[in-house]
């Protein structure tokens, strides 16, 4: 099955690993693959700990990225020099380039592996910002007859969401970011 969970609300990540480690109690293998992610949130560290069950992998993140005109001048002055702006559809060739080579990499893992579990985080996010091809995407889904997967994040393309067996919209009814509250340790990262 393919599993979706989009929206702007809080969770989707949260939601997955703990399917993951739902599967990992039922003695599946899982692939945790994490996308425009450096190994700075606090899950990994416990994630990696289930190796050799579970794999983490990350395509890293060098900055932040948003395309013209997401952002006002107000969001932009608060990230300041943390975050790369972009013309629609054309995202930073060296963010592109690092991806597809990582991924690469992860998927050839994966292949190798055969998880029961294979989890593909924020990787709606990167198909919206133009970081990963559909292609690739679906060359890796279409190779995984056996695997339950779980695509994460934003903006999943409809594409994707036609293809789902199941799809979850994470919706915010509120939020303490909009009251000035920054991320917490263990609880947003």
């Amino acid at each position: 099955m393919l599993q979706i969970y989009t929206g702007k609300g809080k969770g989707k990540t949260t939601a997955a690993i703990g399917l993951a480690v739902r599967s990992l109690g039922a003695g599946h293998k899982v692939f945790f693959l994490q996308f425009m992610k450096s190994l700075a949130y606090s899950e990994q560290t416990l994630l990696k700990k289930f190796a050799p069950q579970l794999i983490l992998e990350t395509t890293g993140k060098p900055f932040f990225v948003a395309e013209e005109g997401m952002l006002d001048e107000e969001q932009l002055r608060q990230w300041g020099d943390n975050i790369v702006v972009f013309p629609h559809g054309k995202p930073p060739s060296d963010y592109v380039k690092m991806i597809k080579m990582e991924f690469h990499q992860a998927k050839d893992k994966i292949l190798a592996m055969k998880p029961d579990l294979l989890v593909l985080d924020e990787v709606n996010v990167a198909l919206f910002f133009d970081l990963i091809d559909r292609q690739s995407i679906e060359s890796l889904l279409d190779s995984l007859s056996e695997t339950e997967v779980v695509c994460t994040g934003r903006n999943a393309p409809e594409w994707l969401l036609e293809r789902a067996d199941l799809i979850t919209d994470m919706q915010e009814v509120r939020h303490y970011y909009n009251k000035g509250v920054e991320a917490r340790k263990g609880i947003e990262n």
